[in-house]
């Protein structure tokens, strides 16, 4: 897989991730304090200076600030390893499970949110939704790189299972409880619908309750990313300031 954007790279490097090759701008050469060439080298990679259309052509125009990199593909976790993890760092799961996002930007918003706030991982569908790309990767910043992504065949058996675990499992929809009057606190995954379409009716009859970002303005909805960005910090609030 190609990543570019220096956050992307320079994350793959600090977490030792296999980077099988390096591009970096001629422009870099002569950077005596170039954090990602110090890794590079701290780490044995290959690197080689680029000019800019070779760097473009590499990761296909995106914007690369400088630095494009060969790594190996995206490895995707099990749902049980994302509870393992949380066990084994003496945490109750949170979880975020995403309905059908289909952008590639959104995805990698919502990886970088989730990262940021500590989620232990995200659950996608295998079908008729985005997977881990290389505009992922970039979108992500480099959250990419330590968040667990399961990828499971059916959303609505997997909540069931999380229920079974005593894991609260909530819709993030209009139509619901005020989202800062539920109780957040203890296991809980949030379910963050499509761009298009939200949460299905038969996902929303999984979960355990319907909660609702309240609005005051003309405009009644938020962008996938930025409504898990709002109700994730809510969880953390409860969670750690409570």
């Amino acid at each position: 897989m190609i990543i570019c954007g220096k956050n992307a790279v320079l994350e793959c490097l600090r977490a030792n991730k296999a980077v099988f090759k390096l591009f970096v701008a001629q422009s870099f050469k002569d950077d005596k304090n170039n954090d990602v060439l110090y890794l590079a080298k701290k780490n044995n990679i290959k690197f080689e200076f680029s000019d800019k259309s070779s760097l473009d052509n590499l990761c296909d125009n995106a914007h690369h600030q400088g630095y494009v990199a060969q790594i190996e593909d995206f490895t995707y976790s099990s749902v049980e390893d994302i509870l393992k993890f949380a066990s084994d760092k003496g945490e109750q799961p949170f979880l975020v499970i995403l309905d059908g996002v289909e952008d590639p930007h959104n995805l990698g918003s919502v990886l970088r949110v989730c990262e940021c706030a500590g989620v232990h991982g995200v659950i996608i569908p295998k079908h008729r939704a985005c997977v881990v790309n290389e505009t992922v990767a970039k979108t992500s910043a480099g959250a990419l790189t330590y968040m667990k992504i399961a990828k499971v065949t059916n959303i609505n058996q997997e909540i069931e299972k999380l229920k079974k675990e005593g894991v609260w499992v909530y819709a993030i929809e209009l139509g619901g409880t005020d989202l800062y009057k539920q109780n957040l606190q203890g296991s809980i995954a949030l379910v963050i619908g499509s761009e298009g379409y939200g949460i299905s009716q038969l996902t929303k009859k999984c979960c355990d309750a319907v909660l609702t970002l309240p609005m005051f303005g003309k405009v009644n909805s938020l962008n996938a990313s930025v409504a898990c960005g709002v109700a994730v910090f809510e969880a953390i609030r409860q969670k750690k300031y409570k």
